[in-house]
């Protein structure tokens, strides 16, 4: 299973780390950046080839996009057929496991300013 990721400046720190962390663990990793800080960049360019790429095979594709509040990316991706992206905002880790067993969420959608690093 591939899992993409998509972030614009506010998320990149938070991307980095997940990315690292989900190598480590052998996933096969698509990052569709950014892939530098750039606080001029916009979340569009990056969120939507992520929502491409699971909508090409929804039921086998995994999407992390990552944003400042994670609301905006959520709803750009879920504007394709097929992509169902739920926004975690650092609160219970359950509203995760809640969106993909009743909801078959296959994004996860980060409010990277609201949720620490570990």
């Amino acid at each position: 299973m591939k899992i993409y990721l998509g972030t614009d400046h506010a998320g990149f720190k938070l991307k980095e780390r997940v990315k690292q962390s989900l190598l480590a663990d052998y996933f096969e990793v698509i990052d569709y950046g950014a892939f530098q800080y750039d606080k001029q960049d916009d979340y569009p360019d990056f969120i939507r080839p992520v929502a491409e790429a699971i909508a090409k095979d929804p039921e086998n594709s995994r999407g992390i996009i990552f944003g400042f509040s994670g609301q905006g990316e959520a709803m750009m991706a879920n504007r394709f057929p097929g992509v169902r992206a739920a926004v975690y905002d650092g609160g219970s880790d359950a509203i995760i496991v809640l969106s993909r067993q009743h909801n078959n969420a296959n994004a996860l959608s980060f409010g990277a300013g609201f949720v620490d690093e570990g």
